[in-house]
């Protein structure tokens, strides 16, 4: 017979024997966003972490926001690679500060519609992750873009010759070369820091898309619309690599699929939202689902286009291929046989 020392030794075996035994922790997703999951023109985003979290895939959602935790984009990346997120949504503008050659993708004056956007996205994609893998430990889950970015401004302009001596919003390096190609001066402003300058006059204009302008309220610190389109302002959702190593095989391909199913329905609302928030911002009858504005919409002349063309060559591509070889040597032959495949362009360093 056991002795109740013995069997509270045996129990106590068994105590230690289950604690000590693996147990499985619940995976993680820590999302950080840009947009508010009730925003009304970006619902995307919440469907594909609910798609994640419906399908049986064992992640459990976590999601902040950087409004609310008071941070800003451009350290987006950086928050990747430290692990203190798994998953970041990022302006690449911005966060190519920490990096020229992130901005390749989206360089001001070089894809200026949606398609050739589009189509130098793709091209670039693989040697972007690669880079993005090598330097911030993250990986590619979505690119996408907010759409056109034109001008908004709180006085009369006609062409983007008026935008000489005018201090002009700028968030890329690359958009600061061109305004400056122009007789501007840039301004590096986070986009919430952008109404109360055009309030002030401390900026007379700023470049950001329809949507993005129409949301932040922007005509009603404007009065002039100049819809001449420099880039797409894309953005990129990343996984940090330790965390997208750890998933098993059927989770990855969960998140996978969600992300681009995401990509593939932003790059459509890149369209058809931009369009209807142009038309609302200039007070047009075709408004449907943005607030209607009136700023007067001014005429793009194909002179305006030459120039941001020539500007974006001449300019924009020299400067930002120079900067990018000195911090990753063959940047150019990456870019000239990437994107600039893809527009025709072969360009070199200053």
């Amino acid at each position: 017979m056991f002795s109740i020392q013995k069997v509270s030794l045996i129990a106590l075996a068994g105590a230690v024997a289950l604690a000590a035994a693996p147990v499985r922790a619940e995976t993680q997703l820590r999302f950080l966003g840009q947009f508010l999951s009730t925003q009304k023109h970006f619902p995307p985003e919440k469907g594909a972490l609910d798609a994640i979290a419906a399908n049986n895939t064992g992640i459990k959602i976590i999601r902040n926001e950087y409004k609310a935790l008071g941070m800003k984009t451009s350290d987006g990346l950086r928050l990747a690679r430290s692990g203190t997120f798994d998953v970041v949504t990022v302006q690449i503008g911005t966060a190519s500060r920490d990096d020229p050659f992130l901005e390749g993708l989206d360089l001001i004056g070089v894809s200026t519609d949606m398609k050739t956007l589009r189509e130098s996205v793709n091209a670039y994609r693989d040697a972007f992750d690669t880079r993005l893998r090598a330097k911030f430990g993250a990986t590619v889950l979505a690119l996408w873009p907010f759409g056109p970015q034109v001008f908004y401004c709180n006085q009369p302009i006609n062409t983007v010759a008026d935008l000489k001596g005018l201090k002009v919003r700028s968030f890329t390096p690359s958009m600061s070369a061109l305004l400056k190609s122009f007789g501007a001066t840039a301004v590096t402003l986070n986009f919430p820091e952008v109404y109360p300058a055009l309030q002030r006059n401390v900026a007379s204009c700023g470049v950001t898309s329809p949507t993005s302008g129409n949301t932040g309220k922007w005509p009603e610190v404007t009065t002039h619309q100049l819809p001449l389109s420099v880039s797409g302002s894309v953005q990129g959702y990343f996984a940090n690599l330790k965390w997208w190593d750890s998933l098993s095989d059927s989770q990855r391909a969960g998140v996978k699929k969600a992300f681009a199913d995401l990509e593939n329905d932003l790059w459509d609302l890149s369209t058809t939202l931009n369009a209807d928030a142009m038309a609302c911002n200039t007070g047009q009858a075709s408004c449907k689902d943005h607030q209607k504005f009136n700023l007067k919409l001014v005429d793009v002349s194909a002179e305006d286009i030459d120039r941001v063309k020539a500007a974006s060559r001449e300019v924009v591509l020299p400067e930002w291929l120079a900067k990018c070889e000195k911090t990753y040597p063959g940047c150019s032959d990456i870019w000239n046989s990437t994107v600039g495949k893809a527009r025709g362009i072969s360009a070199s360093p200053k």
